[in-house]
C-alpha cells in the first residue's frame, strides 16, 4: 500500500477532556482521512507529556516514539483553547520537546477562543518561524456553543471554514513536503541545508 502524500500531526492541546477544541480536531482528521491523508491524533490529557527537561528528556523513555511521530509529520495542527491570550501549557511543553523537526513543514492552528484567539495565533505563528517552519496564512478560531456544540459544528458557514482548511492542509502541505524531500537531497544553498546529512 502507498504511503499517503501528506502525513499530518494533529495536535489536542486541551486537558479538557470534553472539550470543543478536540471535537473539532477529530472532525478534520476525518475530513483529512476521506481525501486521502496519513493523519496522526496526539491527544495530550490520553497521552500526557512530563514537563520537558533539555538534560534529561530526550533520554526518556517516551521520547524516542514521539519524535518519531513528530519527524514522519509534513504538517501540524495545533489545537488549544485561549488561555489568557496564550497557548495552553500542555501545548506549550509539547512544542518545547522539538525544534530542528519542525524545518521546512506546515504549522496551522485551531484555537476555541470568544476573542478570535489572535494573540495565540501570533504566538504558534513566532513559534513555527524560530523553528524554520512555514505557517499557514490564516487560522481557525471558534467560541464554544457559538460554532461547535456537544461536538457538532453548528453554521454552514463554519463549516465551509474547517473543509476549506482541510483542503489547505493537504494542498499546501504536500507542496511544501514535496519541496523539502528535494531540498533536503540536493545540493544548492537554501535554508533546508544545515538539516542535510
Amino acid at each position: 500500500m502507498p504511503s499517503p502524500p501528506v502525513h499530518v500531526l494533529i495536535v489536542v492541546g486541551s486537558q479538557n477532556r470534553g472539550s470543543s477544541t478536540r471535537a473539532l480536531l477529530q472532525s478534520i482528521a476525518g475530513l483529512l482521512r476521506e481525501a486521502g491523508a496519513g493523519v496522526d491524533l496526539l491527544d495530550l490529557p490520553e497521552e500526557p507529556l512530563p514537563l520537558f527537561d533539555p538534560d534529561s528528556s530526550p533520554r526518556e523513555s517516551y521520547y524516542a516514539g514521539l519524535k518519531a511521530r513528530v519527524e514522519k509529520a509534513d504538517v501540524y495542527l495545533l489545537g488549544t483553547p485561549d488561555y489568557h491570550g496564550s497557548i495552553s501549557g500542555v501545548l506549550k511543553n509539547f512544542l518545547d520537546h522539538f525544534w530542528p523537526e519542525f524545518a521546512g513543514k506546515l504549522f496551522a492552528s485551531v484555537v476555541a477562543s470568544y476573542d478570535k484567539g489572535l494573540t495565540v495565533t501570533d504566538q504558534l505563528r513566532t513559534i513555527a518561524r524560530q523553528c524554520y517552519a512555514w505557517s499557514l496564512p490564516y487560522a481557525v478560531s471558534f467560541a464554544d456553543k457559538a460554532d461547535v456544540k456537544d461536538g457538532q459544528i453548528l453554521t454552514d458557514s463554519f463549516r465551509q471554514r474547517v473543509t476549506m482548511l482541510a483542503r489547505d492542509l493537504r494542498v499546501y502541505g504536500e507542496l511544501l513536503a514535496k519541496q523539502r524531500r528535494q531540498d533536503l537531497a540536493g545540493s544548492e544553498p537554501g535554508f533546508l541545508a544545515r538539516y542535510r546529512s
